[in-house]
């Protein structure tokens, strides 16, 4: 199984909103979206961070932030594009910035095809979605983080 080391972004504007997008696998592209955080694979020669600070101008058009540290790591397996399993390392980052709508414009063709929407949602109204959102309990962490409570050492986030 192929390994993905990935940089996934938690963007919160000043009202305490994080921004989610909606979206769905290349390798199952007519399944229903669920929400995600930002973020992607970290590229060769990239840190972490460097990822994450790409990841959000590619995916949010958002250029002025302050990226914070990793708070939580996660493993989860999918099929990627070709078919073949890849295991993704997930870091997950603290970044903020001053909200505003989110823009397109770095988007690559996959995420034009597979990204059905971007917003920014409250904790509160995160809680109260049906919807799939990953990763899951997301809405429940979110408290602490907001508040600039960052655990002394990445969690673990099954």
């Amino acid at each position: 199984m192929r390994e993905r080391l990935t940089a996934r972004v938690l963007l919160f504007d000043p009202r305490g909103r994080i921004l989610l997008m909606k979206g769905r696998l290349a390798s199952d592209p007519d399944r229903p979206g669920e929400w995600f955080t930002i973020g992607g694979g970290v590229k060769g020669g990239e840190t972490l961070e460097e990822a994450a600070a790409r990841e959000i101008r590619e995916e949010s058009g958002v250029r002025d932030f302050v990226l914070g540290p990793v708070v939580a790591r996660r493993d989860i397996a999918f099929v990627g594009a070709g078919g073949a399993p890849v295991l993704s390392r997930e870091h997950y980052l603290v970044a903020r910035c001053q909200g505003g709508d989110p823009s397109r414009e770095g988007w690559n063709a996959a995420e034009r095809a597979l990204v059905d929407e971007i917003r920014w949602w409250t904790p509160e109204s995160l809680a109260a979605m049906s919807e799939p959102v990953h990763p899951a309990g997301l809405a429940g962490r979110l408290a602490d983080l907001v508040a600039g409570r960052y655990p002394a050492v990445p969690e673990s986030w099954a």
